[in-house]
């Protein structure tokens, strides 16, 4: 790769410029690119205007010079080629290659992406590893080192690095094309030149500008050779010592390092790795010692036993290695997609319970999980020990055996037989003492056999973001059971949330809250922790997103019985939920409507604390500014259920209530609201019809859980 032949591609019309990208500069007046770089996004047709700059800003660079598109692939494939109007020769030619074989290639290339953004647009070094078996017909994976943070919405943090030339070995084997979403800005895409490089007319601008066609070279990864022994660090030294006992003599060391470059895509005909050399080749793999291991483990004794467990005990220390083998990993993925299969919320409620003093990643907050998510779980806790007792002088429990334990235990049958299998296998390859991994399958029966009181409601504590520019709340959502226990699905906030995407976290939640045992199918009752500011937000009339577009989108407070409680008050007037529970205790049947005959509030509040001291329910109508003085006295005294109008303009609208019987049965009041709510969905636009809102006090409280606004944690940390 020659940083000089870089080149920043822009595209737009007279008027204004409308895309930047990256290229490299192939032949003295030809830069390659991705096509999409030349298009308008709206309607994909080529923009008129094209400048290119090569070189690169430290080593001198050309001024922008214009370019027209010289070619494009006939089939549609993401690669243009640009005539620039100026010569740029350079010394030397472009090597153009193709990776072959199974082992992954180090790869590396420059771009200008968004996120180098400062006064102008700065190259990024863009190196990482390119997995040969990953990808697809047309398209090489990318697994990116330096990774900026996901930017929000739809665009792109390496958006304007399409174009940039993909380099393993010295030749150009690529052209990035994309930023897939789902792996926050770690991975990135190409297009194989190989997919492009014998189109004929593709050759024929190569031949005329470039003095022959590109000759596809087959690169394949080179084993691993140790640096000088100056230059070895720390850790490679101190693994060599202990990779020393493992093998009584060199033959013994070159069977296994064959057995496992091979099994890692190396031609390993011939292969005698020194210590140092097989150090090498266990550091350039992140599964390869654990892999190592599992080859050895099954003809380990005494000795060589012990110096297994040091190694991977000291390896994993020294983060040098991950806990799994590519065979553990595998096998685990696989019986975990059958555990999502059949209980999606089976994963994250097991590790709030069997990891009740980790830091979890942050994908176990998610209530439901599924297939596409297991990875991020799995090498999520690879380097977490469970926090608890172990034998003297034994290694820790890893958190991720500790978990596969209690979802062996929830899961029963035959996959709690094959989790258990592989729970073993790996605590014996790692060293683990059998009586530590039995104590934690004893703790995840007794956790799986509990009796569990159904979940009366979803409880969402909701936190305006004050900070963002459009509405967006911080949340913490909570399972309430009728035993007064709760189960936090989601906790950890590390970033707020908006509407559309807290309406589908609520519907996840209600999904994991039937599937609790003991639940009965019946409509769930949904309450939002809110402010005393929040009590005059819609949040019912959220709209919940159907999914696959089938269905019409509903509010939600058409789906759920949906009502607001306002905990804060509390603190303020200390007596307020004692005087809750006697209200709840005495004064079920008594409706107090405050109307025109209800007077100012000083007398509203008289009639609260005298004649209607216990009484549990108030309607209010009357105008906006009248309702929030009373709604406020209400709660302060006590009142646990308030139902009005938010959308009513004065007394005259009083009857607007009367569809949902608002002075009927206590108990189905909430369900009436719901189906009210339902109908007014159904409305025509132009019907004025009320849109009710109900603070119901449940008569056992969700914990409080103080702030939603919460610092993250470094991850894989201790959280005790």
């Amino acid at each position: 790769m020659d940083q000089a032949r870089l080149a920043l591609i822009r595209s737009g019309t007279q008027e204004e410029r409308r895309g930047v990208g990256s290229g490299y500069l192939i032949a003295p007046q030809l830069v390659l690119t991705a096509r999409h770089v030349l298009q308008d996004h709206a309607t994909e047709a080529f923009l008129p205007v094209i400048t290119v700059r090569v070189g690169h800003p430290k080593f001198g660079i050309t001024a922008p010079v214009p370019a027209q598109l010289l070619w494009t692939h006939p089939d549609g494939l993401d690669v243009a080629l640009l005539r620039i109007d100026c010569e740029v020769d350079l010394p030397g030619s472009v090597n153009w290659g193709r990776p072959v074989g199974r082992a992954p290639l180090p790869y590396e290339g420059i771009g200008y992406p968004w996120a180098s953004l400062g006064e102008g647009r700065e190259p990024e070094h863009l190196r990482g590893v390119l997995p040969v078996l990953s990808g697809g017909m047309d398209r090489y994976v990318l697994d990116q080192e330096p990774a900026p943070a996901p930017r929000a919405g739809d665009r792109k943090a390496w958006g304007g690095t399409s174009g940039a030339g993909v380099f393993c070995s010295g030749h150009l084997v690529g052209v990035v094309t994309q930023e897939p979403r789902t792996y926050g800005a770690r991975r990135l895409i190409a297009l194989p030149v190989s997919s492009f490089a014998c189109d004929s007319d593709f050759v024929s601008h190569m031949e005329e500008h470039a003095g022959g066609p590109p000759g596809l070279h087959d690169i394949g990864a080179a084993l691993p050779e140790a640096r000088p022994a100056a230059e070895r660090t720390q850790a490679e030294r101190e693994l060599e010592q202990l990779l020393g006992p493992l093998f009584p003599h060199p033959g013994a060391r070159y069977d296994y390092a064959r057995l496992l470059a091979r099994e890692l895509g190396y031609e390993a005909t011939g292969f005698e790795p020194t210590g140092a050399d097989l150090v090498a080749l266990l550091l350039r793999h992140r599964r390869a010692l654990a892999s190592l291991g599992e080859a050895l483990v099954g003809s380990a004794q005494g000795v060589v036993r012990e110096g297994l467990t040091c190694l991977f005990s000291r390896a994993r220390a020294l983060g040098c290695a991950s806990l799994l083998s590519q065979n553990e990993y595998d096998t685990l993925l696989g019986l975990l997609r059958r555990v999502c299969a059949a209980q999606p919320a089976l994963l994250s409620q097991a590790a709030g319970e069997a990891l009740r003093y980790i830091v979890l990643p942050d994908v176990l907050s998610r209530p439901l999980l599924e297939e596409d998510d297991l990875c991020e779980v799995v090498e999520g806790l690879e380097d977490l020990s469970d926090s608890e007792v172990v034998p003297a002088g034994t290694p820790a429990v890893p958190a991720l055996l500790k978990l596969v334990e209690y979802v062996a235990g929830a899961a029963g049958g035959e996959l709690a037989r094959d989790l258990h299998t592989w729970s073993e296998g790996t605590a014996g390859r790692l060293g683990v003492r059998p009586e530590a991994l039995e104590e934690r399958r004893a703790d995840a029966v007794r956790w799986a056999k509990r009796p569990l009181s159904p979940v009366l409601r979803v409880v969402m504590e909701l936190e305006r973001d004050g900070t963002a520019e459009e509405e967006r709340y911080w949340c913490r959502i909570l399972l309430v059971r009728g035993n007064g226990s709760h189960r936090v699905l989601a906790e950890k906030e590390t970033a707020s949330r908006t509407r559309r995407e807290l309406a589908m976290s609520l519907r996840e939640a209600v999904v994991v809250a039937k599937q609790e045992p003991g639940q009965s199918d019946q409509v769930p009752w949904v309450t939002l922790v809110v402010d005393r500011e929040g009590l005059h937000l819609a949040f019912d009339e959220w709209v919940l997103p159907e999914s696959g577009g089938i269905l019409p989108e509903w509010p939600m407070g058409a789906h759920y019985r949906v009502s607001l409680s306002c905990p804060e008050i509390s603190d303020q007037v200390p007596e307020r939920e004692d005087d809750q529970a006697r209200r709840w205790k005495n004064g079920r049947a008594t409706v107090l409507v405050a109307d025109r005959t209800s007077g100012d509030v000083q007398q509203f509040v008289k009639v609260l604390r005298t004649q209607h001291r216990d009484l549990a329910r108030v309607i209010l109508h009357g105008p906006a500014d009248e309702r929030r003085s009373r709604l406020l006295c209400c709660l302060a005294l006590g009142v646990p259920v308030v139902l009005w109008d938010r959308d009513a303009e004065g007394y005259e609208d009083a009857a607007r209530l009367d569809g949902l019987a608002p002075a009927g049965d206590l108990g189905g009041l909430p369900d009436r609201v719901r189906a009210f709510r339902g109908g007014s969905a159904e409305s025509r636009p132009t019907e004025r019809r009320a849109r009710p809102a109900l603070v119901w006090e449940p008569e056992h409280h969700a914990p409080r859980t103080g702030s939603l606004r919460l610092r993250d944690p470094w991850r894989g940390t201790h959280a005790s």
